[in-house]
C-alpha cells in the first residue's frame, strides 16, 4: 500500500499538467489549423513575421500568394499565418 500511495502525487501532478498545459495547447493548434484551412482570396492576414497583406491566391500545396502593396506579391507558407484580420464573405451561389 505504501508504494501505491507514493505514486499518487505524481499522478496528480501529471493530471494537473495535462489539463493546464497540454490540453489547451492542443486546442490552440487545432483552432489554428481550422483558421488556416478556411483562408480564401481577399482575406487580410498577418504572418508570424508581422507582415500584413491580402490573400490573392490560395494554392493546393500549402502556399498562399499575399499582396503586401499594389503590385508586390510574395509567396507564403499557409501555416505561417498568425492571424486573420478581416474575412471576405463567401460567394453566393
Amino acid at each position: 500500500m505504501g508504494a501505491i500511495s507514493s505514486f499518487v502525487p505524481l499522478i496528480l501532478i501529471f493530471a494537473i499538467m495535462y489539463f493546464l498545459l497540454i490540453r489547451p495547447q492542443q486546442k490552440k493548434v487545432k483552432d489554428h489549423q481550422k483558421m488556416v484551412q478556411a483562408l480564401r482570396r481577399g482575406d487580410q492576414v498577418v504572418t508570424q513575421g508581422g507582415i500584413i497583406g491580402k490573400v490573392v491566391k490560395v494554392k493546393d500545396d500549402g502556399e498562399l500568394e499575399v499582396e503586401l502593396a499594389e503590385g508586390v506579391k510574395v509567396r507564403v507558407i499557409q501555416s505561417t499565418i498568425a492571424q486573420v484580420l478581416s474575412k471576405t464573405e463567401p460567394a453566393n451561389n
